[in-house]
């Protein structure tokens, strides 16, 4: 049976492996721990997740402030986040209930399509917010003439594009089929020819990842450098840094963002490459068909939990977050009018909190 990422069906252990002359071992006992586990670790990110996104958009969005561009680019990321994790619980049912599909064709369609969007989107806003950094730290001199807000939505507009054009071959070939072989009414990606399978499966992984992580990866190595580079200078010549010191402060969250995304990210994409061979039959045997099946089943779960993990890093290492999280929250409390008479700095001195205000458009 052919599948494809992120949530998918698991390989049948009857006669589909070509390699051995007799079936692979029964691993049913297995498979009870995976409909128990699974379902329950994706209701508790959904919750997680949800919450914590809700309460990244609320601090950005009423706060009276401006966006800065780079908040622009995670708000759009929380966007994303909240979409993916609303189609989650389809899917942990769905598992709960062995794989049987109890949604309709629909419900198929756009709730996978969707967590497919996210996958798309996500890693391109993060090409996006990286680019935003190594222009601001690497090309100081030049980066205010190519930066802008206007610039940034545009970008963000062109992502959101981008990724639901990647997304129409899953919501053209999402169905809901009988597989006689388990006597179940599965949600699969139904290709016309096996070809079709493996190419889906090599843009996801080209396209989806391999690409943008290599973007990332460069555009955060040479800011990191940079950033190293101007520290050691100060250092040598004892002066001041004539960088917005919150720009540093914010820029380091920002690739601890980018760090988890890869490190959630990287175990799933190489299970997928794993499959790709075996689809291909440069791999065979029982023991890659187990592994592929667990392997995706549990790797999937990591790669989940990268939508849950961003809100977690903006209030433990976003100390600009968090005072704009304080500022938001005050308005609704019965000393709101109270801290609006004093001045943030000062009142929250003991914490090395930022300044409320500030020109920079970092």
């Amino acid at each position: 049976m052919t599948e494809t990422p992120l949530l998918s069906i698991p390989y049948s252990n009857q006669s589909e492996n070509k390699s051995n002359s007799t079936a692979c071992p029964d691993l049913d006992n297995w498979w009870e721990i995976v409909y128990y586990l699974v379902p329950k670790c994706i209701d508790i990110i959904c919750v997680i997740g949800m919450l914590g996104n809700l309460f990244v958009l609320i601090v950005y969005l009423m706060h009276k402030g401006p966006l800065k561009i780079p908040e622009t680019y995670l708000v759009n990321l929380a966007v994303a986040d909240l979409i993916f994790l609303m189609c989650l619980p389809f899917w942990a049912e769905n598992i709960r209930n062995e794989y049987n599909w109890p949604f309709g064709n629909f419900l198929c369609r756009s709730a996978n399509s969707s967590i497919h969007l996210n996958m798309y989107t996500s890693i391109y806003l993060l090409v996006a917010v990286s680019l935003d950094r190594y222009l601001t730290f690497v090309h100081t001199l030049t980066h205010r003439r190519i930066r802008s807000k206007a610039t940034a939505k545009r970008i963000c507009l062109l992502t959101w594009i981008f990724g639901i054009l990647l997304s129409i071959p899953t919501f053209m070939f999402r169905n809901v089929k009988h597989l006689p072989e388990w006597n179940i009414s599965a949600c699969v990606l139904d290709f016309p020819t096996p070809s079709w399978a493996i190419a889906n499966r090599l843009i996801f992984s080209i396209v989806g990842f391999a690409l943008p992580s290599t973007v990332i990866i460069f555009f955060n190595f040479y800011t990191i450098r940079s950033l190293q580079e101007h520290t050691k200078e100060q250092r040598a010549f004892r002066t001041k840094s004539c960088k917005d010191p919150r720009d540093a402060k914010a820029a380091r969250s920002i690739f601890l963002v980018v760090l988890m995304f890869l490190l959630c990210w990287t175990p799933y994409h190489l299970v997928t490459f794993i499959d790709i061979l075996f689809q291909m039959k440069v791999i065979q045997g029982c023991f890659w068909e187990d592994f592929l099946n667990f392997g995706e089943q549990f790797s999937s779960i990591l790669a989940l939990t990268s939508s849950c993990i961003n809100p977690i890093i903006y209030v433990f290492a976003g100390k600009y977050f968090r005072q704009k999280a304080l500022e938001v929250f005050s308005q609704f409390s019965c000393c709101g009018h109270f801290l609006s008479q004093v001045s943030i700095q000062e009142k929250f001195s003991h914490f090395n909190l930022f300044p409320v205000k500030s020109s920079s458009t970092s």
